[in-house]
């Protein structure tokens, strides 16, 4: 194929979403549409087909609204996100990229990565400070994923937006890497100090029947 119609294609694809141009290097990555689409089929399994009815329990019995992310482009992807029956809601849709370093679902993906590829992806963006309760600094960020992997669950205090809080976990694979990452985001009315352990509890084991769902159907 002519390189002026390779450059179209790749052009088109762009702008479409389906690619994503890294600001560093000048490479292609997958875009959100594309991630969405394929559901990022691990081993051949549609990651999202065996979460959703998962992330539907989740969400009945914790009241929130339940979603998914997986890794592209050193940012989370929102892939599946089942929302809450509640009149206080928070944003969230599928598509949606967050940072990792701000948010439940990033820092549960990141904190279970490769240690090879920590440093890639937290490098692949900027440390973008939402606000003034946003970890900022690789120092900061990498003490709270030790934190992340010794409780097994992440927190998003207020860290990507005031007033909102998040829980999240990794979808393990049998290696312990993380394949995506769960969670439940809510207000602080609905996310008070006392009911996180309770919620961490059930986003762990929600993850971890995720885990074992994409096991039993990739054996």
């Amino acid at each position: 194929m002519p390189k002026s119609s390779v450059h179209l294609l790749v052009r088109t694809l762009e702008q479409r979403g389906y690619l994503r141009k890294q600001a560093r290097g000048g490479r292609y990555r997958f875009g959100w549409k594309m991630v969405t689409l394929l559901h990022l089929a691990v081993d051949g399994v549609a990651i999202g087909d065996e979460a959703r009815p998962v992330l539907a329990a989740l969400c009945r019995s914790t009241g929130l609204t339940a979603h998914m992310g997986l890794l592209e482009g050193g940012e989370v992807v929102i892939v599946e996100r089942i929302e809450a029956d509640s009149p206080s809601r928070v944003a969230s849709w599928v598509g949606r990229r967050l940072h990792l370093h701000s948010t439940a679902v990033g820092k549960a993906l990141v904190a279970h990565l490769r240690q090879e590829d920590v440093e890639e992806q937290l490098g692949a963006t900027a440390l973008a400070r939402a606000n003034h309760g946003t970890i900022s600094t690789l120092p900061q960020v990498r003490r709270e994923l030790q934190q992340v992997r010794e409780r097994g669950y992440a927190l998003c205090d207020e860290d990507y937006e005031i007033g909102v809080r998040a829980v999240g976990a990794p979808v393990l694979n049998a290696n312990r890497h993380a394949v995506a990452a769960i969670g439940v985001v809510g207000n602080k009315r609905q996310i008070p100090d006392q009911r996180i352990p309770e919620l961490a509890d059930a986003v762990k084991e929600a993850a971890e029947k995720i885990a074992g769902r994409l096991r039993q159907v990739g054996s």
